[in-house]
């Protein structure tokens, strides 16, 4: 494995593991969200430019547009349970009670 593989595998692991083990604040969840699609788009990048080939150039670009997506209703959700709550601790919030 190359350094530049490993660099994007054990960013794209940190930023799990930051999401499954330290899991107190909605923010910090969604921070380490952004770090995995950050290394998925570096990594996917990467390796389109390996192939030299145009028929792979739309992934990175497709990944970015919902990873866009992906961090706008992030946001959205993080100020409604801030509103509603008024706080982001994922402990005050409860899936079962509306």
């Amino acid at each position: 494995m190359t350094p530049v593989h490993f660099s994007f595998s054990s960013a794209f692991t940190l930023g799990l593991m930051g999401l499954a083990f330290h899991r107190t604040h909605l923010l910090s969840a969604l921070l380490c969200l952004e770090g995995m699609m950050l290394s998925l788009f570096i990594a996917l990048a990467l390796w389109t430019l390996q192939f030299e080939s145009t028929m792979f150039s739309t992934a990175p670009m497709l990944l970015l547009a919902f990873s866009a997506c992906e961090a706008s209703a992030g946001l959205a959700l993080l100020v409604a349970t801030a509103r509603t709550h008024g706080t982001d601790r994922l402990q005050n919030l409860n899936l079962l009670q509306c």
